[in-house]
């Protein structure tokens, strides 16, 4: 509706409108989801260990989950660790006994999705329409004028789903060799 098109009740209702949004959607949704590490749309789990171990360069291949879109970090013990992905396969080097944890985003439910997210996904299904079937580049600039805002402001709402993470900047002064002024009076 937000190109003048109109309106679809299903993927499959047979409409110009329908077929398009049906080829294009989860593909949409799929890229827009991995753009960014959408608090609504990320998991932790332990991974298996496989038990053939990889040919060269890392001790230990897992198996990665089925609904993983992109991994966001690997641990061990709560502390990052260094990782390749092999087609579904995380290798790392890693001792039998320790448990591998991956953070990660997944395909999440629409039923899931936070307003700011729907939105979003909206004006870059419009993107598309206004350009494959409205036929208007001046409309389909538009359209993606508002989704790159609308990506902004998303991010920035998502952003607030956390603790804010403070910056410790001790040891970049102690390494620079200055200390801290406060109580004290410097002369020149």
């Amino acid at each position: 509706m937000l190109v003048g098109a109109n309106p679809i009740t299903s993927f499959e209702d047979g409409t110009t409108e329908a077929m398009i949004t049906s080829n294009l959607y989860e593909d949409i949704v799929r890229a827009d989801l991995s753009s960014c590490r959408w608090r609504f749309s990320v998991k932790q789990a332990v991974l298996n260990r496989l038990v053939d171990a990889p040919t060269g360069r890392w001790d230990a291949a897992y198996q990665l989950p089925s609904d993983l879109l992109i991994v966001n970090a690997v641990t061990i013990a709560d502390k990052a660790v260094d990782y390749d992905i092999y087609g579904d396969n995380v290798y790392v080097d890693a001792g039998e006994d320790e448990t591998l944890v991956i953070d990660y985003t997944y395909r999440a439910d629409e039923a899931d999705w936070p307003p700011h997210f729907v939105l979003l996904v909206e004006y870059h299904v419009a993107s598309v329409l206004a350009a494959s079937l409205a036929r208007d580049a001046g409309l389909a600039d538009l359209m993606n004028s508002q989704y790159s805002v609308q990506n902004l402001r998303a991010r920035n709402i998502d952003a607030q789903q956390q603790t804010t993470r403070r910056l410790t900047v001790n040891r970049f002064l102690e390494g620079t060799g200055r200390r801290s002024t406060r109580g004290s009076r410097r002369t020149r």
